[in-house]
């Protein structure tokens, strides 16, 4: 893969968005990055990813994109530490399996379990989410075993595609557990960091992370990331739910359209 300065820029401005966006919505970025790295680069005559290397790359760069998002929600209550325990533990070992197991997946299942699980969660994102926002912070309640089971399949998906789920956890988490937006979008940040490490160590340990790309998103990641969480804090909640909803709805199109073509 010859690196140009192109090639970086390019990279770079799709790390840079993707964190954005994934500060501000409590999402690792993959749903948006992964389309991003696989379509792009060809778009400007760059030498296009594979499924494998996008998965790879994705599942590196979200590890340090939530870091930064999470420092950003430190202060303020947003942090929910019992549902991050109860749904951190569970996408861990999920997304250790996935992790590993993709390497064992032909490039055509990887993208198929993408949009299966894209699908769901765009499908989740148009619920009506009424009430979630009057709860009090300190008074949030949720069911845990619920609320592991689902992580851990989540983890299991989001580890074969090198994402870190929060694209499905935030939709369950608002919807199935009823929590609200602001402290979902925490939350989810610092569980979507723990399941990272998963799919991380499983990319790595299996040779699908090209190193140079990886480290481009990377910086842009530790810059955007925590200047998407300070947008996130400011904007209404109910504009928070409708971009993610949209960005979902759209990459679940695209990824259905190039499986089906």
């Amino acid at each position: 893969m010859e690196i140009t300065i192109s090639f970086v820029v390019i990279v770079f401005l799709i790390g840079f968005i993707g964190s954005f966006l994934s500060g501000m919505l409590g999402i690792g970025g993959s749903i948006i990055k992964y389309p991003m790295l696989l379509y792009i680069p060809p778009l400007f005559g760059l030498a296009a990813f594979s499924a494998h290397e996008v998965s790879g790359i994705s599942a590196v760069q979200v590890f340090f994109a939530t870091i930064g998002g999470v420092w950003a929600y430190r202060k303020g209550g947003y942090l929910n530490k019992s549902l991050i325990l109860y749904m951190g533990v569970s996408i861990l070992l999920g997304s250790l399996i996935g992790g590993y197991g993709s390497k064992f997946m032909p490039e055509a299942s990887i993208n198929f379990v993408y949009g299966v699980l894209a699908l769901l969660a765009a499908g989740m994102m148009f619920i009506p989410k009424k009430g979630v926002d009057d709860i009090p912070l300190d008074q949030v309640s949720f069911n845990k075993p619920i609320a592991a089971s689902l992580a851990f399949v989540v983890g299991i998906g989001a580890g074969i595609v090198g994402a870190a789920g929060a694209f499905l956890l935030v939709p369950i988490m608002l919807v199935v557990l009823k929590i609200p937006t602001r402290m979902t979008i925490a939350s989810s940040l610092a569980i979507t960091f723990i399941s990272s490490i998963g799919s991380t160590i499983g990319k790595i340990t299996t040779g699908q992370v090209a190193y140079i790309p990886a480290i481009i998103m990377i910086v842009a990641s530790l810059i955007a990331s925590p200047l998407g969480a300070q947008a996130g804090k400011k904007i209404n909640t109910k504009i928070l739910q409708t971009t993610l909803a949209v960005l979902i709805a759209l990459t679940a199109v695209k990824i259905w359209m190039d499986i089906l073509s």
